[in-house]
């Protein structure tokens, strides 16, 4: 262990090396790459008590000089030469794509797409913030108060630190804290067990910028120490599965980034033009390997629910792995090969319930799970189901999976639930209105749009500047 490169917590921006180290390892031939130090929940539980020092540390600064300093991040991590760790390593970028891709499974292409959307989220910070806040006057967060459209205005923080629990799935999921410095909002972070490359390596961006390194905290931990961070900071975000992230659904502290649920909709309008959209819907649920909250997981049809997952299938069904480096590799391996033969069976067991039918299976020619240079693969899944009733209808897997189901569309929006994302293909006035009124869509694409496009300064899951700001009202007299 001793011979590989180490990787530090960093209490407060400052390296830490603790006792307790684990190996991150190639997820094709598990071979150690680096070392992580780990730390437990007590360090985490002495370290916020400091907190109050981080966010002085960042309130020195202006809001527009940590656009400036963002910016300049933006550029350091898609490009630059940038520290690991505390011996004496340095990873360039090419170093931090085939590193991640070998430890996340992700291939070249897809981390590549991925830091253009991290390059584009910090090198457009302004923008986002404009966004988010809806226009304010960013000087206000400065001073604590101003005037927008003549009225005394007034923001207060709802906490001094933002704790993240983040995931090994895809590295853009980041791009949802990057705000929190420019808002003057320390970060506290426990990075996923086979990623923590992204958000390593955004904080040395950040603090080659000129960022001060009091505002980070990197803690690989276990589930205790994920606990303590989601408990002692006043804000967090959480990332996880279904499972995880219910257990903090009724607490408004915590924002949840669990499935999606995502969907494809047609309207009765449209569906005799469904041939036209079978390449727009089979990107949403396969781009990024099929590992986003956002891809689709299900389309929803009034008619032709067959035909469309046939369509589907032979366009999908097809793909198999590659190696990491082509171009055209569409499928990520998985670091944990137990995840891959968890969703392998649970496919299997459910397609036993009468109303399903893997309808990829003819042109797969082979299993789902396969094996490829070393790395455990799903190739993608579609899946008719006769009833949105059936328990394969409404499902959300890490990898490229969707169910096929037809439901009137009169019954659609009763049908589908909670959905991150719906892309809805209509021009019909009235189901637009349902569409609008509708409680279930967080986000909403009217007309044939990927439900994988996204738009920085509309946020499709929670608004980090609300979540770390509260308005008040403010009156001054005119002698102060």
């Amino acid at each position: 262990m001793s011979d590989l490169p180490h990787i530090p917590a960093l209490r407060r921006g400052k390296a830490y090396e603790s006792l307790d180290k684990v190996n991150i390892t190639d997820h094709r031939t598990g071979a150690p790459l680096v070392s992580i130090s780990q730390v437990n929940a007590g360090i985490i539980r002495k370290d916020l008590q400091r907190i109050g020092e981080s966010r002085a540390a960042l309130k020195k600064f202006t809001t527009e000089q940590l656009i400036e300093i963002s910016a300049k991040a933006g550029e350091l991590f898609l490009n630059g030469t940038l520290p690991l760790g505390d011996k004496g390593h340095t990873q360039s970028a090419r170093q931090y794509l085939e590193t991640l891709s070998a430890t996340s499974g992700l291939p070249h292409a897809m981390v590549r797409r991925n830091m253009a959307k991290i390059h584009h989220a910090l090198t457009n910070m302004r923008t986002i913030l404009n966004g988010l806040t809806r226009g304010l006057d960013l000087s206000i967060l400065d001073k604590g108060y101003g005037q927008q459209f003549g009225t005394p205005i007034s923001y207060y923080p709802t906490t001094q630190a933002l704790g993240l629990v983040m995931p090994s799935n895809s590295p853009a999921v980041n791009s949802l804290w990057l705000p929190a410095i420019a808002l003057k909002m320390p970060v506290i972070i426990k990075p996923g067990r086979e990623e923590p490359w992204t958000p390593l390596r955004l904080i040395y961006a950040f603090m080659a910028a000129g960022c001060p390194a009091e505002a980070f905290g990197f803690y690989p931990t276990d589930h205790e120490g994920a606990a303590e961070i989601l408990k002692s900071c006043g804000r967090a975000l959480i990332f996880g599965d279904k499972a995880t992230t219910d257990r903090y659904a009724n607490n408004p502290a915590i924002q949840i980034h669990g499935p999606g649920y995502s969907k494809v909709l047609i309207g009765e309008d449209q569906i005799e033009h469904w041939p036209e959209f079978i390449d727009l819907i089979a990107g949403s649920i396969s781009d990024n390997g099929g590992r986003s909250c956002i891809n689709a997981s299900a389309v929803v049809v009034p008619k032709y629910a067959a035909e469309i997952a046939n369509a589907l299938a032979k366009k999908l069904g097809p793909i198999a792995p590659l190696s990491a480096a082509d171009e055209n590799a569409r499928l990520s391996g998985f670091a944990n090969p137990k995840m891959a033969e968890y969703i392998d069976g649970a496919i299997e067991q459910d397609l036993k319930t009468a109303g399903a039918a893997d309808v990829t299976a003819s042109y797969r020619n082979g299993p789902r799970k396969v094996t490829f240079e070393g790395g455990i693969y799903l190739r993608p899944t579609i899946v008719l189901c006769n009833s949105f009733a059936h328990p394969l209808a409404n499902r959300e897997f890490l990898c490229p999976y969707a169910s096929v189901v037809e439901v009137p569309q009169a019954e659609m929006l009763n049908r589908i639930g909670p959905s991150l994302v719906v892309t809805a293909i209509t021009k019909d006035q009235a189901f637009i209105d349902q569409l609008l009124e509708s409680s279930h869509i967080e986000r909403l694409n009217l007309g044939p749009i990927s439900t994988m496009k996204i738009s920085w300064e509309q946020p499709h899951e929670g608004n980090m500047f609300e979540f770390l700001y509260k308005r008040r009202s403010i009156e001054r007299s005119k002698d102060i």
